[in-house]
């Protein structure tokens, strides 16, 4: 190694830093975006933001002569004085000596006009949306979530694990898969498969979790995963982020539910002193903190099997004719109608459903001993409904096959899951967690596309 020594890394003082803990530097450097801007005759005022918080830090301009080449939207730099501010609505504002503008903006077209602009609109300018107050806290109120998540895991000895996006076979059994087309040769007369076999980007973690739970006792993953469903509601992206947990030697699937009720009931808490979190709950009525507010709490979430859920809701449909679209029936899924009523109005928050038929569900969950339910839950939370779903995983080798057959699946593609059995498998469980409609039910947000900063959904991709 030769060479100088690098000097400390070091980075301006970002807004948040600023207004949190106000440096005590002579002069100060400020990098952003206009947000908005007042011109008078013997001053001028500029909201500047750098998106690392909610707030704005106000910039008042004494020259001013100094601000006149400003427009909303440019990105500037600008050195002055941070000074106690007269103003009611912040603590501290920045008195400008120096401004250089870094990006010009054109107001005639700059599309983030000071007016309210609809989601639809905002959606159609994705790439310029996190400017705004709204897309801008869900950004960053994904990566506290996301940090809380982490370290919840930690203090339970789970491993972070990198799992595939291209795989092999579709770990659901449901066919819902974005297949990756064959390559063509050089001269393109001829197309191959990349992989030697057909390769598809993946529709869920488990599978993989799985095999590494196998060694390495307890892992999770936050990961892309991709379904190509048709699906144009609220609650479907075709690209989205899943959060995936598995472990080894749990016995009973209302471990599972245990372990899934403590993560989020930590999640709940800490949004309850997000700033962010406040920002959107604001764009609504109290209810939104409310409904966060009681499922935080220390209160035990509901907890019933499918067939209890089939009989409450046949009873409400007797006592209430033309309640459900779908009548409900045991051996057909619940449908959304049916999830946001059990959590909605019976429930009154979340509400665990266990013990599904057989035949609903795919083929890796462990057989119950009635022959009829397999060991798994569904998580029905309020306006959302299903949130997460999990199970006990069939640990048993015979059972297993059995079930591939039934499903109507090649035993010989499952190979390798099937020698998980084979060579000392122990029992475990795990479940799935939608990310953004973990979001969505937090926030309030009624739509999931609004709750990722790309959304994909069958028929559009933008950028």
């Amino acid at each position: 190694m030769s060479g100088p020594l690098s000097a400390a890394f070091h980075h301006a003082h970002t807004i948040r830093q600023i207004l949190k803990k106000p440096p005590s530097d002579t002069i100060l450097q400020v990098n952003g975006w206009v947000k908005s801007l007042r011109l008078q005759k013997r001053v001028g005022f500029a909201m500047i933001s750098d998106g690392t918080c909610a707030q704005s830090l106000q910039v008042v301009f004494p020259d001013p002569k100094l601000p006149q080449r400003l427009t909303n939207g440019a990105s500037v730099c600008i050195s002055g004085k941070l000074v106690s501010s007269p103003g009611a609505s912040q603590d501290t504002e920045l008195v400008a000596t120096d401004l250089n503008v870094l990006g010009r903006c054109d107001p005639e077209t700059y599309p983030i006009q000071k007016q309210a602009l609809t989601v639809e609109y905002l959606r159609e300018h994705a790439h310029l949306r996190a400017r705004t107050e709204s897309p801008g806290a869900v950004l960053r109120f994904r990566s506290n979530v996301m940090r809380t998540l982490q370290s919840f895991f930690e203090s339970h000895d789970f491993c972070y694990t990198h799992t595939p996006i291209v795989t092999s076979n579709d770990a659901e059994g449901a066919g819902e898969t974005f297949r990756l087309a064959p390559v063509a040769d050089s001269d393109g007369s001829a197309s191959q498969e990349f992989f030697s076999e057909p390769a598809f980007l993946t529709v869920s973690s488990q599978l993989h979790l799985e095999a590494v739970a196998n060694a390495v006792a307890r892992v999770w993953t936050l990961s892309p995963c991709f379904r190509a469903e048709r699906s144009q509601t609220s609650r479907h992206l075709a690209e989205f982020w899943m959060l995936e947990a598995e472990w080894a030697f749990v016995q009973s699937v209302y471990q599972v539910c245990d372990a899934t009720e403590a993560l989020l009931k930590n999640v709940l808490r800490a949004s309850l002193l997000s700033l962010d979190a406040a920002v959107l709950w604001r764009a609504g009525d109290e209810e939104k903190r409310a409904r966060v507010e009681v499922a935080a709490s220390d209160v035990p979430w509901a907890r019933m099997t499918y067939g209890e859920a089939i009989e409450v809701l046949r009873a409400h449909l007797a006592v209430h004719p033309g309640a459900f679209k779908f009548a409900p029936e045991w051996g057909k899924g619940l449908q959304s109608e049916h999830e946001r009523w059990l959590a909605e109005q019976y429930a009154r928050g979340p509400v665990f459903v266990t013990d599904y038929p057989t035949t609903l569900k795919p083929f890796y969950m462990r057989a119950n001993d009635d022959g009829r339910t397999v060991a798994c839950f569904d998580l029905l939370v309020p306006q959302i409904g299903e949130l997460i779903g999990g199970s006990l995983r069939e640990e048993r080798e015979s059972r297993l096959l059995e079930a591939l057959h039934a499903h109507g699946l090649d035993a010989e593609a499952y190979r390798w899951y099937l020698e998980l059995r084979k060579y000392g498998g122990a029992p475990h469980g795990g479940f799935g967690l939608g990310f953004e409609r973990l979001i969505s039910w937090i926030s309030g947000i009624d739509n999931v596309r609004e709750c990722i900063a790309f959304p994909r959904w069958a028929g559009r991709m933008l950028l």
